[in-house]
Parts: structure tokens; C-alpha cells; sequence
């Protein structure tokens, strides 16, 4: 398969980049060309930000997964689609072809149609990293209905009111799921979140860690039986074959949940075609795929990262996606660099947070390992900090792997601001440029175009975007005010991304976090993740979370919370050390008033650190942390809090 629309130079970059800009609708449709359609589209792009409103390809029909699917198996039936790492790295991979995934999704496309699941239903999807989760994945958007995936490690409280938003009718899941060395009791979580729920018809329970597990008759069936029904049903001479529902250009593809300002989850909603053309050209540009290439997303289809770039960004471009099961320091901190040597991996996509933990266990785990069938690496979810990404360069792509930090968030689908693998020039700590069709803005906060001050090369601004891309949200689920509110209210015809920014001369972008995470400090503004980059640059230092605290004199204080590699004994010293970076890198500023060590920070499975816990303890809050079960570790806050300085 090719791919017509790879930029292959710095040169085309800028001539795409403008294209984009100046006559987004040709520039696009003639993209969309390369997709399979049902019927062409009336117009390419109708839109507002003042509803807001913004549909792409108006009028066009076409399945989403006949483009991930079918569309490749002609010329790719016995191709990789997806290859499997198990949890247990005794246990046996798998490996799935294009004819097999078809098959399968096929098939459990007859499942959910036996089971009363139609077009436009919402589905919920709360399973382990199995192929299973791709195939109902996959399968609910065959039949047009929506799915909502939850990652595998929320509480049942918090399902519940996913479930509750959405008016969720039908759930996958598993009886339960390997991570490391805890199994999880994932069908017993479900029925935990059930009780009172007078919406849900049925459960589909996939057989995985063959935990007891309680069945409900009339509402839980078995994955195993309901498949063999359906491959009965649907076996025509040899063949399996379910017709996808032909869906709208703008009919909903998923709802993907998000943490908001007020605590209530936000139900995202993306749609069919412009995800569809977003994902595939971001995945093909930002890591300059090539076909045959091993691709190793190592996110949680429960996150959008998975969605977009474990399943449709490279399914949709007749890819292979490695899909792991387990955590990168189980049974030992090699895993990763052992699945990488393994299947001769090609392009690795990971989270600073694990390269920073892979980082503090030293050199020995890559011993032995064979990494040189990296080509790629590549960095998503937070800005990374120099130090982690010339440790990734060094040791993990030995000084020969373009790395790409990756800006992007749930609300656009896919990769906004990214250099180009070996195309356009990377820059430790900064996203670097935009993709074409986005057009970033910084801004005062009262939507003036940001300044750089005379002599300063660097413009700093929130971050603002102001032309829709196909990949962008569409509402937010049951509330499209809020949709509003939260992103086009801020500032004037602009989408609001809620991060600040800096630009330099280049024209390249650098996240400074959250605009809500940055401080003021005697007048001055701080972003949160630069002190924490400062901090981390201390050789001593593992990780460490800045949050802001009331101050009798500089009206915020901060605090921060540090693991340190090692205990040398002599914790004034090291938080002297550290104030001492800190005022090298930064300036004397933006020095922490408290510094607390810590041996974990309160994170989400996805490795979200929790600021909102910590600026909670920092300010001396310490009943009402909210839900701390969703944690990778909730016990770690208990120690957080006795050590509060």
C-alpha cells in the first residue's frame, strides 16, 4: 500500500502546510480520494465556532471499518493487522491477519446484532488489552453503533456514571485481566456498577483469566457460545461476511471520556469520516510509516492514544499494530526492549512517564537486547523533559531514531503539533510545528494575539487553534453546551486547547502545561511542567509534580513533590541541589518553597499524574481527595499525606 499523501520533505512540509491553510477544502478532499467511500461527499467542510458547528465531507457515506478492513484484503489478506504480547511473556502470542480480523469483527458484528445492539446504540467496551477489544471495537462501528471504551482499571463508581451519561444499553467485557502481577477482577467490577442501573439489556463476558464469576440469566451471555452462534449463521460456502452499515460523514463513531474542570467526566464525541482521514494522515506523516513496518503503541485502547493509534490510524493504513497486554516493568523493568527485540519493532510510541521509570532503573535492563530495528520513537501524553528525551535518543535509539513529541489531546482525534520523523527538525522539549490544516494561535488572556517582548525571541500565549481540523470533536455527549463552554466560549472564533505555549523564531511550539496549572508567583506567571522540567534535570532526581499553594506573602507558594533515585541521607543538602537547578535553569523565581521527597506520586494507569490530589494536600485538603481507586497506586497518596511538609 502507498501512501500518496506522505510528506517526504522538509520542502513539501511548508508547500502541504500552506495548501492547508489557504484552501483547506481542496487541499482535503483531494486526501479523501484515497479512502473508500460509499457515495462522495456534497461539501468538504461546513463550519462555525460560535455554535459550535463543524462537519467535514457532508453527505458522504461509508464505513470506517471497510477502510481499516476490507479495503486491504485483496492485497493484504494474510498480512499482520494486529500481533499479540501477552501479559505472561510464557504464554503464546498471537498474531492476526487482515482476513482474520475480518473475519472476527464480522463475527462479532452477528453478536451484537443477535444480542439487539443497532445503529446508533451506545456500547460500552471495559476489557484488558486482548484482541477482543479490537475485534467489539471494530465490530460496533461495523454495525454503526457507539462505542464507549473504558480502561480496564476505573472504579465502578466511576463506570457507572459513564454508563449512566450515555444511557448505555449494552457492555463487553472480560471475567477478568492480566496487568503484571495482579489480576483484575473486571466482570465483578461491572456488576458492582450495574446495581441500580435500570438501562443496561445485556453483558457479553469474553473469557480471559477464568476468575469465578457471577452470570446473570437474561443478561449475561458468553463471548465464546455467542461467537460459534454467529459463525454458524453467517459461514457461506467458506466464507464469513457481515455488510457494514453504511454511516454518515458525520454520524458518531465513539465517545471517549475526559477529566473536566467541575470533576464530572466529559463524554468526547468523535465521527466517522474526519477521524478516519485524521488518524490515517497523522499516523502515515508524524512516524513516516512504511508498509511492513512494526508499529508498538504501548497506550491502552481504554485512552484515546489506543484508539487512535493502536487500532484506526494504523488499521486504516493497512499497518501492524502491536498490541501488549501488560506494564513495561513486569516481570522485569527489559519488557519493552524484550518485545521490541522480539518482533523486530520498527516505530515504539510511549509516555515520557515510562521512559522516566524505565530510566531510574539504570542500563542493565537493555543489556542483551537488540534494539536495532528501531527506526522511529516517539512520545505522547505530556511535554517530556530534555533529560528523559536524551536518555530515549542515547540509549533506546543510539543517536540514530528521529524522536517525535507528539502534542495532541481526546478533543482532536489525533496528533495536532509534531515534527515529522526524519523530515522536519526535531527539538528536545518542543512539539515543534503544526500539522498541515491547524493553525495555532497564542493569546493573551483576553484573546489579543500574544506579543514576544522587545529583544525576547520567544512569544509565550494559551494555546488556541483557530480553523477546525477533520479529526476535531464534534460535541460533547447529552451536552452540547458544555461542548461549547469548555472549548469555544474562552476566546472568540478560536478553539481553546486550555495549555499554554511558547513560539520561538523557528515557528516551533513548546507546551508549557495546562494554563490551570500554572502558578503566579509574586506576580509572575510559572508553568507548572517548566519548574518540573528544571527539577528534573537535577541528575538525583526520578520525577517530580509542582502544584501551586497559598502563600502569606507571594499569594501562591509551590510545592513540589520529588523521587529521588537514591537516599544519600541528606535531604537538605539534595533540596539544596535542587533549588540550586532550578535557579540555573529557570531563574531564582520560579524556586519550590517546599520540597517534599516522595517514593510515588498518585497516578492514573495511563500515567496521568493526579495534581488535582496533590494540590488538594498541598493546600492542606485532606478529606476530600475524591476518587482515588482509579490510581495506579491509591496507597501512595495515604504516605503523600503523612509526609506533608
Amino acid at each position: 500500500m502507498s501512501y500518496p499523501y506522505q510528506i517526504k520533505s522538509i520542502e513539501q512540509y511548508h508547500e502541504d502546510y500552506k495548501k492547508s491553510i489557504e484552501d483547506p477544502e481542496g487541499f482535503w478532499s483531494k486526501i479523501a480520494e484515497n479512502f473508500q467511500w460509499r457515495k462522495k461527499w456534497d461539501t468538504v467542510l461546513n463550519w462555525n465556532f460560535t455554535e459550535p458547528k463543524v462537519e467535514w465531507f457532508a453527505g458522504a457515506k461509508l464505513n470506517i471499518t471497510e477502510n481499516c478492513i476490507d479495503r486491504h484484503l485483496p492485497s493484504m489478506a494474510n498480512k499482520p493487522a494486529i500481533i499479540w504480547e501477552p501479559n505472561n511473556p510464557e504464554e503464546r502470542t498471537r498474531t492476526v491477519t487482515y482476513a482474520r480480523l475480518h473475519k472476527r469483527v464480522c463475527q462479532f458484528a452477528q453478536v451484537l446484532k443477535n444480542n439487539g445492539v443497532k445503529k446508533g446504540d451506545r456500547v460500552c467496551i471495559y476489557m484488558g488489552m486482548v484482541p477482543e477489544l479490537a475485534y467489539a471495537v471494530l465490530g460496533c462501528a461495523r454495525i454503526g453503533a457507539i462505542h464507549s471504551v473504558i480502561f480496564g482499571g476505573f472504579s465502578a463508581q466511576s463506570i457507572a456514571d459513564r454508563l449512566d451519561d450515555a444511557s448505555v444499553e449494552y457492555i463487553i467485557t472480560c471475567d477478568g485481566a492480566f496487568r503484571g502481577g495482579k489480576d483484575i477482577p473486571l466482570k465483578s467490577i461491572i456488576d458492582d456498577a450495574l446495581i441500580g442501573n435500570k438501562t443496561v439489556k445485556r453483558v457479553i463476558v469474553y473469557t480471559r483469566t477464568r476468575i469465578p464469576v457471577s452470570m446473570i440469566k437474561g443478561r449475561d451471555v458468553w463471548w465464546e457460545d455467542e461467537m460459534l452462534h454467529a459463525e454458524d449463521q453467517l459461514e457461506h460456502n467458506g466464507v464469513i461476511d457481515f455488510p457494514a452499515e453504511i454511516m454518515d460523514a458525520e454520524d458518531p463513531l465513539f465517545i471517549s471520556y475526559t477529566s473536566g474542570r467541575t470533576g464530572k467526566p466529559k463524554g468526547v464525541v468523535h465521527s466517522s469520516a474526519g477521524y478516519m482521514l485524521w488518524t490515517n494522515y497523522t499516523f502515515v506523516n508524524v512516524f513516516q510509516y512504511k508498509p511492513g513496518d512494526v508499529f508498538f503503541c504501548t497506550a491502552d485502547i481504554g485512552w484515546i492514544t489506543g484508539h487512535s493509534y493502536i487500532v484506526y490510524g494504523p488499521l486504516s493504513a493497512g499497518g501492524t499494530s502491536l498490541m501488549f497486554e501488560g506494564i513495561p516493568t513486569w516481570p522485569d523493568a527489559g519488557r519493552f526492549w524484550d518485545i521490541i527485540d522480539k518482533y523486530k519493532v520498527n516505530i515504539l510510541y510511549t509516555a515520557p512517564t515510562a521512559i522516566r521509570s524505565l530510566m531510574s532503573y539504570g542500563l542493565d535492563p537493555l543489556k542483551g537486547k537488540d534494539l536495532s530495528s528501531l527506526r522511529v520513537l516517539g512520545t505522547v501524553g505530556e511535554p517530556i523533559n530534555e533529560e528523559a528525551w536524551h536518555w530515549y535518543d542515547e540509549h533506546i535509539g543510539k543517536k540514530k531514531c528521529p524522536i517525535v513529541d507528539t502534542w495532541w489531546q481526546t478533543e482532536t482525534g489525533g496528533i495536532l503539533i509534531s515534527n515529522l520523523a526524519g523530515i522536519t527538525p526535531a527539538k528536545p522539549g518542543w512539539a515543534t510545528l503544526p500539522m498541515p490544516g491547524v493553525q495555532p494561535v497564542l493569546v493573551d488572556e483576553q484573546g489579543a494575539p500574544s506579543i514576544s517582548p522587545e529583544g525576547e525571541a520567544l512569544t509565550k500565549g494559551n494555546l488556541c487553534i483557530s480553523l477546525p481540523w477533520p479529526g476535531m470533536l464534534r460535541t460533547t455527549w447529552g451536552d452540547h453546551e458544555r461542548c461549547r463552554t469548555n472549548y469555544f466560549a474562552t476566546y472568540e472564533n478560536l478553539y481553546f486547547t486550555g495549555d499554554g505555549a511558547l513560539k520561538n523564531e523557528e515557528g516551533f511550539y513548546r507546551i508549557t502545561g495546562r494554563v490551570d496549572d500554572v502558578l503566579n508567583v509574586s506576580g509572575h506567571r510559572i508553568g507548572t511542567a517548566e519548574v518540573e522540567n528544571a527539577i528534573n534535570m537535577h541528575a538525583g532526581v526520578v520525577e517530580s509534580a509542582v502544584v501551586g499553594y497559598p502563600h502569606d506573602v507571594k499569594g501562591q507558594g509551590i510545592y513540589a513533590y520529588v523521587i529521588m533515585s537514591q537516599k544519600h541521607g541528606d535531604d537538605e543538602q539534595s533540596k539544596k541541589d535542587i533549588l540550586q537547578t532550578v535557579t540555573r535553569v529557570i531563574g531564582a523565581i520560579a524556586k519550590p518553597d517546599k520540597i517534599q521527597f516522595v517514593t510515588g506520586l498518585p497516578k492514573t494507569r495511563s500515567g496521568k499524574i493526579m495534581r488535582r490530589i496533590l494540590r488538594k494536600i498541598a493546600e492542606g485538603e485532606m478529606q476530600n481527595l475524591g476518587d482515588t481507586t482509579t490510581l495506579l497506586d491509591p496507597g501512595v497518596v495515604e504516605e503523600i499525606k503523612k509526609g506533608k511538609l
